[in-house]
């Protein structure tokens, strides 16, 4: 097998790549998700857009449906607030509404202001590692019947500078990303023997997000990558150009 991160920092989709499939988006309102949505969308997927404000949700997929694309599927979901319960009545929405699901891009995320770990509150861990780290896990868990139905489906976590290499005052944040590796690569062998469905994490670095204008409010933002450029990564983890690639975590 060829390196994935090289695979992937020079790949080109093809416009039909992801065509007849369906593929969930978390995080789709904004920043990373909202281009990730737009980018499967635009390479022939139908999309399920999940996030927690309607109105950003129904923002991209105007954006998607202006563009071309299929109508997609929203998704109001509260990580932070959904129980075992949620995760499941979205799985059988998604079986009623879509009948399938080839591929999930977890873009979601939360995020609080850095600080030192004596400062952080056992209540700020709970909602980071349930939104970072927990949800993510269920999401999947819930979903895995469609998922290892499909043909050839993919599953990929978003990782996070700080989880590869953890640094001070990072927190909870980091702590929650940094255990996405062992999530990808546990479940990835457990799934070996099927042969239908990998895991992966991807490690976007550094791109114009709100989350990032938060993490480094005085950072010259014309110099980061713009999120439609980490997509084209994603799309190529969903598609079957990366058919080798399981239980691995690829920085870009």
């Amino acid at each position: 097998m060829n390196d994935p991160v090289a695979a992937l920092r020079g790949y080109q989709p093809s416009p039909d790549l992801l065509g007849g499939r369906v593929i969930l988006v978390t995080g789709a309102g904004q920043g990373l998700g909202r281009a990730v949505a737009l980018a499967c969308a635009g390479h022939g997927a139908t999309v399920a857009l999940l996030g927690r404000k309607p109105e950003k949700l129904e923002a991209t997929a105007d954006a998607i449906e202006a563009a071309g694309g299929a109508e997609p599927l929203l998704v109001p979901l509260d990580l932070a607030a959904a129980d075992q319960g949620a995760f499941e009545r979205f799985a059988q929405l998604l079986r009623r509404e879509a009948t399938r699901l080839d591929g999930i891009a977890h873009c979601a995320s939360h995020f609080v202001p850095l600080g030192p770990l004596a400062e952080q509150s056992l209540d700020t861990w709970l909602t980071l590692l349930r939104v970072n780290l927990a949800a993510p896990f269920a999401l999947t868990n819930a979903c895995l019947p469609l998922l290892t139905a499909a043909p050839a489906s993919s599953v990929v976590f978003t990782g996070e500078t700080h989880g590869a290499a953890p640094a001070a005052y990072w927190g909870g944040f980091a702590v929650g990303k940094s255990a996405l590796p062992a999530l990808a690569t546990i479940w990835s062998g457990e799934l070996e023997k099927s042969g239908r469905t990998r895991m992966n994490v991807l490690v976007p670095g550094p791109i114009a997000t709100p989350q990032r204008a938060r993490s480094h409010p005085g950072e010259d933002r014309a110099r980061l990558r713009a999120p439609e450029e980490a997509a084209r990564a994603y799309l190529y983890l969903l598609g079957d150009a990366s058919a080798e690639v399981a239980g691995k975590t690829l920085i870009l």
